[in-house]
């Protein structure tokens, strides 16, 4: 996995006659600039906050939205549960690009064409079954003799819900954030067919716009690459010792 991402990053240090001439050797000068000016080039530093904008704000409402869906399969018993449940796990099934003509006229006929809530709200929806399955397989998890130790001090289910459940579905919270900013930061095909104008494209829309720019430049191209990947591996990197933290502590408590 690692000979793919060294490779492009020495790439991005060379100049495009080095890559054709030695396209496996090291760099013979290193050519910085090819960095240097993407990362003094405005229009990507705004392609990154527009992709963070919408990966935060995609995170916090599938994350918001399907904890409470899943607390609500997982702790309560009611007429018809078990059909909602196989109705939201059918989307599992349903591709985007089936959707994608019909979503468009449905965004187009309420206004949120080349609007960051355009995004945001369709990637949640689609974000919905994944991560109620694996919010709900947790939360059953949680013993039935805490809620009742809940109840009995006073603690109603939203509290419950709040004070208890939440702050112990650590781990699980933190493994369907990292899904959701991910699948967030990567996704292409909805941020083309929502963004007209170049106000609010994503990181993966400045990399295909770049390489049209750029198509005879394959260390521009290479360094633009390596740098469209970092924030997202950075967040990775940074929410998995998070995750593999959380996991320790909850196994250390009795």
């Amino acid at each position: 996995m690692a000979v793919p991402l060294v490779y492009a990053v020495l790439s991005g240090f060379k100049s495009t006659d080095q890559l054709s001439r030695n396209p496996i050797g090291l760099p013979d000068p290193w050519v910085p600039s090819n960095y240097t000016d993407i990362l003094g080039s405005g229009s990507f530093w705004q392609l990154v906050g527009s992709s963070t904008l919408i990966a935060v704000g995609t995170t916090v409402v599938v994350v918001a939205v399907s904890a409470l869906a899943a607390f609500s399969f997982a702790r309560f018993a009611f007429r018809g549960r078990e059909v909602l449940f196989t109705l939201f796990t059918m989307g599992l099934m349903f591709p985007f690009a089936v959707a994608a003509l019909p979503l468009f006229l449905l965004l187009r006929s309420i206004g949120l064409l080349d609007n960051p809530l355009g995004v945001i709200l369709p990637q949640a929806a689609f974000g919905l079954p994944v991560t109620i399955v694996i919010l709900r397989g947790f939360f059953r998890e949680i013993p039935a003799e805490l809620e009742e130790a809940a109840t009995l001090d006073g603690c109603g289910p939203l509290g419950f819900f709040w004070r208890i459940l939440l702050p112990m579905a650590r781990p699980a919270l933190g493994t369907v954030s990292v899904l959701a900013v991910v699948g967030s930061w990567n996704n292409f095909l909805l941020p083309l067919l929502v963004f007209n104008e170049p106000t609010w494209w994503t990181v993966p829309i400045g990399v295909q716009q770049f390489q049209g720019q750029y198509s005879a430049e394959y260390a521009r191209v290479f360094a633009y690459l390596v740098l469209a990947m970092v924030p997202a591996l950075a967040f990775y990197s940074v929410a998995e010792r998070q995750l593999v933290g959380g996991l320790a502590a909850g196994a250390t408590k009795g």
